[in-house]
């Protein structure tokens, strides 16, 4: 493989793919997106649905660029450790088939995220938005905490948040102890009359994302209201803790946070950073240098020039090379 080959960099998550179509030599050339999320079957993430979306996306992209030839792929997938079977058994086959490509990696949303903000260093990355899943490596091999879902775990997430903040608001709706009136004339203000939240919450298939939806009202309420500062407290004491199961426990790792919750400031950052000095005396706290998307893009960069050393896992990052038929 030449310098002078193109390579294909994707993100898909929850909330759509992003494609990126370039060159080592000359980067990123064309980018392209779509809103609709790979659909998820009994088989999981669904192949035949993701071609459907990518095949006139990239096709675009190397028209625009110029890029006639793509030696190599980096596909970054949401639940790809868990949901990912088809994914690997039938995507090789047909990027081969319908671009000519030979070097692929199959790379789980939190090990992208991973490579976005430390690139191809150990420590440990929290990615927290919705959902919360932390990842660290020493080089050698992979490991992750959390990510399993807003029912059980995700915890110090923006679904958790808004949860617990929530309940608060129906404390003090109930007028048990633990409420916040603050977090209560929020919640009805952004939901309604408490008595029908249940109701309207419950059914509905976007549950995490309405949850998150309340965190920051949380954070908005953090500075007057112990309840609410009680919960960011417990929110970063629950991401410091998945950083720590994941970091490498030798040298000076780095540790990265990266995802939309952190937007919320001060609030969770403060404590965040309290927490960690306690659990990760030895890391050195770094900002993420980029997000999943570059973090596709390091990665096919790397596999095109036979430069990748991070660890490969049958679940989390795992590379297949020579062209299909």
């Amino acid at each position: 493989m030449t310098e002078a080959a193109g390579f294909l960099a994707v993100d898909s998550g929850g909330s759509g793919m992003r494609v990126v179509v370039g060159t080592v030599e000359h980067g990123v050339l064309a980018r392209r997106e779509t809103r609709e999320p790979v659909r998820t079957g009994e088989r999981g993430i669904d192949p035949g649905h993701l071609m459907e979306q990518l095949v006139p996306m990239v096709r675009a992209s190397m028209g625009e660029s110029g890029v006639a030839e793509l030696g190599a792929a980096a596909i970054g997938a949401a639940g790809l450790a868990s949901l990912g079977d088809a994914l690997r058994a039938e995507l090789p086959a047909a990027l081969a088939r319908e671009f000519g490509i030979g070097h692929l990696a199959l790379v789980a949303d939190a090990v992208t995220a991973y490579v976005g903000a430390l690139g191809p260093r150990p420590g440990a990355v929290v990615a927290a938005g919705t959902g919360l899943i932390a990842t660290g490596t020493d080089l050698t091999c992979w490991r992750r905490a959390d990510g399993w879902g807003h029912l059980l775990g995700d915890c110090g997430s923006g679904a958790w948040i808004g949860r617990a903040g929530l309940e608060a608001a129906l404390r003090a709706y109930d007028e048990r102890p633990g409420g916040s009136v603050a977090l209560l004339a929020r919640a009805e203000e952004l939901f309604g009359p408490m008595r029908g939240l249940p109701g309207r919450l419950y059914p509905r298939p976007d549950r995490p994302a309405v949850l998150a939806s309340f965190a920051p009202q949380v954070a908005a309420c953090a500075d007057g209201d112990p309840v609410a500062a009680d919960i960011l407290r417990a929110a970063a004491r629950h991401m410091a803790e998945s950083a720590a199961a994941v970091c490498p426990g030798t040298g000076e790792p780095q540790v990265a946070f990266t995802g939309g919750l952190f937007k919320i400031g001060d609030p969770l950052l403060v404590p965040l950073e309290e927490e960690l000095a306690k659990r990760l005396p030895q890391a050195r706290r770094v900002p993420a240098a980029g997000d999943p998307l570059q973090g596709s893009v390091r990665i096919a960069t790397d596999l095109a020039t036979e430069a990748l050393t991070l660890p490969g896992d049958e679940t989390l990052l795992c590379v297949t090379t020579g062209k299909r038929d």
